[in-house]
Formats: C-alpha cells, structure tokens, sequence
C-alpha cells in the first residue's frame, strides 16, 4: 500500500513539475501534456526495460493514463497559484525524486537485485524523467549539473538499507528513505552546497 501510494504521488509530483517547466517554455496544451507524461513515466520506464518488467508499468496499469492528465489540467487550472509560491518547480521536483527513489528500489528488491543496483535503480527513476523534461525543453538537466541531485538520491536509498540491516520496521525505513532524498537536496539548494567544479578556471 506504502510503494502504491508514493508511486502515485511521485507521479503527480513530477507531472506537475513538468507541466510548470512547459509552461515556462509557452508551450501549447499538447506539448504540456507530452512533456508531463514523459516527466512522469520517463524514469520508471527505463527502470522497467532494465529490470525485464514488460509491458512497462504504465502501459499496464491505466491509473497513471488517467492521473497524468488529471494532474495537468488541475495544475493548468491552477497555474497562477502555483507560479505564487516560491520555487514551486523546485519543490515537486524534489518530493518527486525523494518519492521515485524508493519505488525504484522496492522494483529492485521485488527483482531480488543487489542493494547497490537497487539504490541505483532507484535514482535512475528519480532522475531519468527529469533529464528527459529538461532536454526536450532545451534545458542542461539538473543532473548534470553541480547541484546536489543524484547524490541525494544515492544518499538516501543508503540509508535506507542500513535502517533495514538495524532492523528498522520497513513502513518506517522507507518513509525515512524518502524524507532524506527530501531534506538533503533541500539543505544543499538552502545552503549552497555543490559538487566540486573540475574545471580549474571555471567560477
């Protein structure tokens, strides 16, 4: 019930994520839709072909068909409201990622994987969806950028496997998990705090 419901709220939190990113871009209603479906569905699709789990999850279960575009005309409606607060995009993208890292690891323990593989499946569904967005958007990925991203992800699916090796009870491992994702790329957007540059002269 706990894996449902954060796949359900990561999928809404990056289809709104996307939405405000397509929006920024003046695209129209179809671009909207297509950049919030792939938002969404990106990462978890890839996980999926990795994992031999076909037909991917969406194509099986309607209720991502259904959210999605639920979610974009709520937050088409709501546009204004959500451009008032303040890094809006920023903030479903982060619960988006904190949410898609530990579905993406119970797909890896449901495969019998590696607690290395899992953590990085996990951030691959976080992420992939994202890099996806922002390329179709003419954007570098966040990713790839020095922002503190991946890493979060990576940190937290750890710390969720060391909770479980402490015998930590698994509702609370993996609501804990998703909390770290959360706040570690919060306090680094917060505080500023990057991955080193490698260019020597870059500023």
């Amino acid at each position: 019930m706990i894996y449902q419901l954060a796949d359900i709220l990561g999928t809404v939190a990056f289809a709104i994520s996307g939405v405000l990113v397509a929006i920024d871009k003046r695209l129209d209603l179809f671009g909207v839709l297509i950049i919030a479906f792939v938002t969404a569905i990106g990462g978890g699709t890839l996980r999926d072909l990795l994992i031999g789990n076909t037909p991917v999850t969406w194509i099986q279960d309607l209720t991502y068909v259904i959210v999605i575009p639920i979610t974009v005309a709520l937050a088409i409606l709501f546009s204004k409201q959500l451009k008032f607060l303040r890094r809006s995009l920023f903030l479903f993208d982060t619960i988006g990622i904190g949410l898609y890292t530990m579905v993406g690891i119970e797909k890896g323990l449901e495969a019998n994987l590696a607690p290395v593989i899992c953590i990085a499946l996990g951030t691959m569904t976080a992420s992939f969806g994202g890099v996806l967005r922002d390329i179709l958007c003419n954007e570098i990925p966040v990713v790839f950028r020095r922002e503190i991203y991946a890493t979060a992800c990576i940190a937290g699916g750890g710390l969720y496997f060391l909770l479980t090796v402490l015998n930590t009870p698994e509702k609370i491992a993996y609501a804990i998990g998703v909390l770290a994702v959360i706040a570690i790329r919060i306090c680094a957007v917060k505080m500023n705090i990057r991955l080193p540059n490698i260019y020597r002269n870059a500023k």
